[in-house]
């Protein structure tokens, strides 16, 4: 018998009639969310912990079934941990390193994915989705309870959306009838299939890719595999024409069989059929099914996130393979990066059209993620006589030639977006500084004197001062020097030729602007073109 141990205490929102109901006139709120997944209810986190009322529609009660996305990325966890359930995340999660690539009976070659040393968190966890999410939500309680203006509404399904260039009016449909409420911003994070969407007449572009994969999470009696990432190309035994295999938290394993495309999935999901894959691949190991699913992906996304006053967000708005783990992932920096936009707008310190760049930076992220998503799914998926001879002629190569192993793509894992291009920076000033923070990069954590860089970065604009003193005046000032990090990971990071620096920051943690020492001016001016003034 296949068990689904997701079907645990993860019924978390209820639902419950709310005052909204009994209105004699539909209620207008600031923003309301659709979808509560990870994306959706890290919008309503981000808002809420700005002090921006949010209310959250969710058409279940809680967390959806299956491990889903188990691979969470540093820049995730590092977002997380800025809304205050990133540590928990990072205890709960397994810290993997090693991947191993193998074709057919031999290992071609090993990576470690270990960071270099001064990052508060790893390269990557895996963790379940469900538990991700959960821990979303246990911060919401927590911040409820400090005040934050977030309200979640299970069993709250949209069904009817009329758009103005003023907000949006919602029919949501409830167990004890239909009522309508009013949003001045209405945010899609309603999923892959988005209902919002649909009901815009709105659709994706891009590709669907003819193959599929079964997915079985099992937990083995006597599991002695080591914790790493192990990818088969055309494996020896045969179970599919690739086989990815993770450990996740509660020792449990997630088993990826690539089946094909013209599959009978009713037939393949029949627990015989499941097992005779899993007994070809383990041999004699005992074994407990506890779920399965079969996945067809896309790489595809919406020509425009902003549609007006209605914002798409993560699997809403793109939509990826799931090699590489882009997907949940470039959703996270989705909310990075629209929430404290939204929130300038909404308070009256940004216009309105800073919301553009919104849509400008992450379409560039969802191609950029799209871009390696398909490079990775035609390489793993070779679909001509020719693109399958080379693939198997450069694992052969890599086996014995290091030149030849970047060229194997079991999955480019996912990695922060910069924003090169991008109308919210400011020329680089600093001469000799790293590529690495140039304006619109992410901003790499590093050992300071009283624990982690990020740590004195996060909500609303900061100086950051780096060997150089800078007069605390309108943005608040973080001062930091090389002498409290011998190893170098500060100046190597933030300095590179240079001697002293000094950084503009946006709220998501982005670099906006840089220069050598201190111009209030020029400060003045990068923080006005930060904020979409310019």
């Amino acid at each position: 018998m296949i068990h689904d141990r997701y079907q645990l205490a993860f019924k978390l929102y209820p639902y419950a009639r709310s005052a909204d109901q009994d209105a004699d006139a539909p209620v207008r709120h600031p923003v309301v969310v659709l979808g509560g997944g990870p994306v959706g209810i890290a919008t309503a986190l981000d808002l809420g912990l700005q002090g921006i009322p949010v209310v959250v529609l969710d058409d279940h009660e809680g967390i959806g079934q299956g491990s889903r996305a188990i691979c969470f990325a540093k820049r995730s966890l590092e977002i997380a941990h800025r809304y205050g359930c990133g540590q928990a995340m990072l205890d709960k999660g397994i810290i993997w390193n090693l991947g191993k690539v193998f074709h057919d009976d031999r290992k071609v070659f090993e990576f470690n994915l270990l960071p270099e040393e001064g990052h508060r968190f790893p390269a990557f966890i895996n963790l379940q989705q469900p538990y991700f999410e959960r821990f979303l939500v246990e911060r919401v309680r927590q911040a409820q309870a400090e005040g934050a203006p977030i309200e979640i509404r299970g069993r709250n399904r949209v069904d009817q959306v009329e758009v103005s260039d003023g907000g949006a009016l919602l029919t949501v449909a409830t167990p004890e009838g239909p009522y309508t409420i009013e949003a001045d911003w209405l945010i899609g994070a309603d999923g892959a299939s988005s209902p919002l969407r649909g009901m815009m007449g709105l659709d994706f572009d891009g590709r669907v890719f003819e193959d599929s994969f079964l997915i079985a999470d099992i937990r083995m009696v006597n599991d002695d595999f080591p914790t790493e990432r192990w990818f088969w190309f055309e494996p020896h035994f045969k179970s599919g024409a690739s086989t990815l295999l993770h450990r996740q938290p509660d020792g449990i394993w997630r088993v990826d069989f690539q089946i094909g495309w013209d599959v009978d999935r009713k037939t393949e999901l029949q627990e015989e059929n499941v097992r005779a894959r899993l007994d070809a691949m383990l041999g004699d190991v005992e074994y407990e099914i506890v779920w399965t699913s079969i996945y067809t992906f896309q790489c595809r996304r919406m020509k425009k996130f902003r549609h007006n006053r209605v914002i798409f967000a993560g699997d809403a708005a793109h939509q990826v393979s799931p090699f590489g783990a882009r997907g949940a992932n470039s959703g996270m920096q989705d909310v990075d990066n629209l929430g404290w936009k939204l929130g300038a707008v909404i308070r009256g310190e940004a216009p309105e059209t800073l919301l553009d760049s919104y849509d400008t930076e992450r379409v560039h992220g969802a191609d950029e993620n799209i871009l390696n998503s398909t490079r990775s799914t035609d390489f793993i998926t070779p679909k001509s006589k020719v693109s399958h001879t080379f693939r198997n002629a450069v694992l052969d190569l890599a086996e014995t030639n290091a030149f030849a192993r970047p060229l194997v793509n079991s999955g480019r894992l996912s990695v922060p977006c910069t924003y090169d291009g991008s109308t919210l920076n400011t020329p680089d000033a600093l001469e000799g500084g790293p590529a690495r923070t140039r304006p619109g990069s992410p901003c790499p954590d590093a050992p300071v004197s009283d624990g982690f860089l990020l740590d004195g970065l996060g909500h609303g604009f900061k100086l950051l001062a780096v060997n150089t003193e800078v007069p605390q005046g309108a943005l608040p000032v973080v001062s930091v020097s090389t002498e409290s990090d011998p190893e170098g990971a500060l100046a190597q990071r933030y300095l590179g030729d240079a001697t002293t620096a000094v950084y503009l920051i946006r709220p998501d943690q982005h670099v906006a602007a840089r220069w050598s020492s201190y111009d209030a001016q020029a400060v003045s001016e990068a923080l006005s073109r930060a904020m979409g003034k310019v």
